[in-house]
């Protein structure tokens, strides 16, 4: 049977327990096993173990049933046990009802006699109280206090409790009968609580907390406890302001007493509360007066400086201060606190503000204008001022004599950079200054002052100035000054630009005050956009006045016409070659001067009007076949310089002038061939006739004959 139990492994697997057994069994092996396979032993050895099996099976049983047997007894038995223990459960669950009950009644019978008892007793201690207050009373009426209370300094709560008992009562007395006695209690009230308030003095100047919250405690009841507070205040303030920076030292003193205050008053927000008031009424506006009474007349710049750092700290000093328990509206008390100390300044700050900023902005001017050793002519206004306005926006003509502004353009980035950063400054203070109420409308104010000197009287004055710099289109030699005036002009408005979206827009973007500004803007932009259009088209035209002088003085006749057909060496006329770098220059200036798709619209113009010029150029002269084979290489050149335009427009114009001047050339035999060609089928007829008249042999029949 043991090597049967030794059969068994766990987990149990009836295919793994038989091999093991047949390995057991001698003879069990396979047939090339080192014993032969012997079925008939294995038989007997599986035939005695099953019997082993069977016996262990009901041996187990038997046992199982056993304990099974031995299960029912023990849970028989517990059942038993459980029930007794529910019966004695109830028995102490009843007794303890009935505990409950006799001790609910004991405590009724015990809160009853305690009300009785406090009934007589309350009556009696109040008898007792009122006999001693008249014992009190008595010494006070015979003059003489001859109780323990009153004599003994180490008494003095008892007596202070005592005193203001007898204040109370002799309020209640009649003046004629009791007045010496009520002058009495008066006094001795007087002197004790002018010893109180010594005492808490003493205490806080040692530093005894606890000393000073009993102190406190029985002051609470007297008349004299806000003096008692008073002091209190006085003495957290010596030596509290040692630093230079006032706001420093006063958050420091309030966080100090703010740790401390709880553990001595009953009420620490409100005496927290009258700390800071005292600190901001006495300290803090004393603090103001002297920064700001001394350069107010003065100095307006240093004022306004003065005055926005100190109220920016002093607003900083009251975030702080927010973090303590200082009653219900804390908000609205520290508003008050600050309006009171600079409601005489902010009321008319504004005026301070602007008046500074005009003086400073003309100022700036003036410095620059100066450095140039330029006076300031007068642009005139009024009627006769835009009539010319009118007039030479639509002719284009310039009205009055030309200046020569021998370079100058009149408009100075460093101006510009201070106007803005005083304006900014402006912005900042009225930020911070005005009234949420009044705040769109006063920046509004310091933003038309911005648009007078810089827009106006700086931008505006260098168009006009550049405008009457420009020359005639007919003037020789003449300097094109203007398109630097477009340049720094543009530069400056985007810095105005971005000043007014970044510094103005904040504080006006939620008030009508908006589109006011906005359309101020607007109307700046258009007028200024409206001279340069004037200076631009006026200098595009002195540009081609420029080209027409040297095509006049450069080109010959004889260059389209020369006297020896063979003996003709250059690629390209000296007109040509003047021209192109002349207008390369002009290209190259213009991309200098402006950005995005102005480039492209003032270069197209600019193409436009020189293809005509050379166009109408061409028209002047009569062509000999190497003439025109000159004349095709000018305009090839000058179809080079058009590409640097970059304008599809003006190279198509310049393609068809070429392909127009090879009429020059061709055979007459091949005209029509020519004329019908992709980039000449669509011109008008007579344009093509009015090139063919050009040719030298256009009169002879032969040609004549070709092109009718």
């Amino acid at each position: 049977m043991a090597t049967t139990a030794e059969l068994f492994e766990e987990p149990f697997v009836a295919d793994e327990y038989i091999e093991r057994l047949v390995w057991r069994t001698p003879g069990g092996g396979s047939r090339g096993g080192p014993e032969a396979f012997d079925p008939k032993r294995l038989l007997e050895e599986f035939v005695n173990h099953i019997q082993e099996l069977q016996i262990m099976d009901e041996r187990i049983q038997r046992k199982v049933e056993k304990l099974e047997q031995q299960c029912q007894k023990e849970a028989k038995e517990f059942a038993k046990k459980v029930q007794e223990l529910q019966k004695s459960n109830q028995v102490a669950f009843q007794h303890f009802q009935e505990l409950d009950e006799h001790i609910s009644y004991v405590a009724t019978k015990v809160c009853h006699l305690g009300d009785q008892l406090e009934g007589v007793n309350t009556p009696r201690q109040r008898a007792v109280e009122a006999q001693k207050l008249m014992k009190y009373f008595n010494e006070f009426l015979d003059g003489e206090l001859k109780s323990d209370v009153f004599t003994n300094s180490e008494k003095i709560k008892e007596a202070a409790d005592i005193i203001q008992k007898l204040h109370l009562i002799a309020q209640e007395l009649p003046f004629d009968r009791f007045s010496e006695v009520k002058s009495k209690i008066a006094s001795k009230y007087h002197d004790l609580e002018c010893q109180l308030i010594q005492e808490f003095t003493s205490a806080q100047r040692r530093g005894e907390i606890s000393r000073m919250r009993e102190v406190a405690a029985v002051l609470l009841h007297f008349k004299g406890y806000s003096h008692c507070v008073d002091v209190y205040i006085k003495q957290c303030q010596e030596g509290a302001y040692l630093r230079n920076d006032i706001f420093e030292d006063a958050a420091i003193l309030c966080q100090r007493v703010n740790k401390q205050v709880g553990d001595i008053f009953s009420n620490p927000e409100t005496v927290l509360a009258k700390l800071i008031q005292n600190v901001f009424e006495i300290k803090l506006q004393s603090f103001v007066k002297d920064q700001l009474e001394e350069c107010r007349k003065s100095d307006a710049e240093q004022y306004l400086k003065n005055l926005y750092d100190i109220y920016t700290r002093t607003t900083h000093l009251s975030s702080k201060l927010m973090e303590f328990n200082l009653g219900t509206d804390k908000q609205t008390f520290l508003s008050k606190l600050i309006k009171s100390i600079f409601l005489s300044y902010l009321e008319n700050y504004i005026e301070v503000e602007t008046g500074y900023l005009k003086s400073r902005s003309a100022m700036i001017l003036q410095r620059y204008y100066d450095s140039k050793n330029h006076q300031k002519r007068s642009i005139g206004t009024g009627g006769i001022q835009d009539l010319k306005e009118r007039i030479r926006q639509r002719t284009n003509l310039p009205l009055g004599p030309s200046i020569d502004t021998h370079g100058e353009t009149f408009l100075s980035q460093e101006v510009v950079v201070n106007l803005l950063q005083e304006t900014k400054h402006a912005f900042e203070r009225c930020h911070r200054l005005s009234d949420p109420s009044d705040l769109p409308r006063n920046a509004f104010r310091i933003f038309t002052i911005l648009v007078e000197f810089l827009c106006i009287e700086h931008i505006d004055y260098a168009l006009e100035t550049g405008l009457a710099g420009i020359p005639s289109s007919d003037s020789r030699n003449a300097n094109l000054y203007f398109l630097d005036v477009v340049q720094q002009a543009n530069t400056i408005f985007h810095l105005f630009d971005k000043q007014f979206n970044d510094h103005l827009m904040p504080l006006i973007s939620s008030s009508p005050k908006l589109s006011e500004c906005l359309q101020k803007k607007k109307e700046i932009i258009e007028q200024m956009e409206m001279k340069l259009d004037t200076g631009i088209d006026r200098t595009l035209n002195c540009m081609i006045g420029q080209m027409k002088h040297i095509l006049a003085a450069e080109q010959k006749k004889t260059d389209f016409k020369p006297e020896d057909e063979n003996n003709v060496l250059i690629q390209y006329t000296n007109a040509c070659v003047k021209v192109c770098a002349y207008v390369r220059k002009q290209v190259e200036k213009i991309k200098n001067s402006m950005d995005g798709k102005n480039v492209d619209t003032v270069l197209m113009e600019l193409g436009v009007r020189f293809h005509r010029l050379i166009y109408e150029h061409l028209q002047q002269y009569s062509y000999s076949c190497m003439g025109g084979m000159l004349a095709i290489c000018d305009v090839a050149e000058y179809r080079k310089c058009a590409k640097d335009f970059k304008i599809p427009l003006v190279l198509q114009l310049f393609d068809t002038l070429h392909a127009l001047c090879n009429l020059l050339v061709v055979a007459p035999d091949n005209l029509k061939q020519v004329c019908s060609g992709e980039q000449l089928a669509n011109l008008d007829k007579n344009i093509l006739h009015s090139f063919v008249q050009l040719r030298a042999d256009y009169r002879s029949a032969r040609l004549a004959r070709h092109f009718s």
